[in-house]
């Protein structure tokens, strides 16, 4: 079928590759996806997913973010100013 649609590169792995890492990037968790393609490890699983280089790198963009958070210094309280 493969051949006949003009993709004879591909190989019934490459779409669970392709169907595993989709299913990663819509935020499924990988002991999910370890169920789904019927692995008895992670290690497995995780061989599968392959993210891509925008991923990779939002997810570096989201955790600076949090150690901005992290970081930032906390204000005090402004002081009470008494006036006479």
């Amino acid at each position: 079928m493969v051949a006949k649609l003009g993709y004879e590169h591909l190989r019934r792995h490459d779409l669970r590759h392709t169907g595993l890492t989709r299913f990663a990037d819509a935020g499924v968790q990988v002991h999910a996806l370890r169920r789904i393609a019927g692995h008895g490890s992670l290690n497995a699983t995780q061989r599968y997913l392959h993210p891509d280089v925008h991923k990779i790198t939002a997810a570096g963009a989201a955790l600076s973010a949090r150690f901005s958070v992290l970081r930032a210094p906390r204000s005090l309280p402004s002081p009470i100013v008494v006036t006479r």
